[in-house]
């Protein structure tokens, strides 16, 4: 199966479906089953502490294989988590981009799965890993007239 969105489609559809967090995920690089999504942190992604909250790794991880999904096979908006496993590895530094890269290990007819690595700028050890599946919508038949 061949690339359906490009780099460019994946921000496009973010922000026309997603600009509550658009402006802060952006795809820098999309291949086929692999993706690499950069999200910038701010003072709103911290915990007490100065680090990067979990819930902001979580989204990173999340939205990345759904791009990646999606960039396999179109655009396609109720694609949905059903499962995702996450560990938390080190400390991202504070105020610093985050960059996940993404994989499909499974492209199926209804499901989906993929694993997330999150590293945090100027780190080269991971900082979270991720396990996720995702429900793909049935394709709808075309209607005859």
């Amino acid at each position: 199966m061949s690339l359906q969105m490009s780099r460019n489609d994946l921000n496009a559809f973010m922000r026309e479906f997603f600009p509550e967090v658009a402006g802060d995920i952006q795809v820098v690089k999309v291949a086929e089953a692999s993706i690499s999504v950069e999200m910038q942190v701010g003072a709103g992604n911290l915990r007490p502490g100065g680090t990067v909250s979990g819930p902001t790794m979580f989204t990173l991880a999340d939205v990345t294989i759904y791009l990646a999904i999606l960039a396999m096979i179109g655009p396609q908006a109720l694609a949905v988590t059903t499962n995702c496993s996450i560990d938390f590895m080190r400390k991202p530094a504070a105020g610093r981009r985050l960059r996940a890269d993404g994989r499909i290990l499974k492209l199926g007819q209804a499901l989906a799965v993929g694993d997330v690595l999150v590293f945090s700028e100027g780190m080269g050890a991971p900082v979270a890993r991720a396990s996720l599946t995702y429900s793909i919508p049935p394709q709808r038949a075309a209607k005859t007239e």
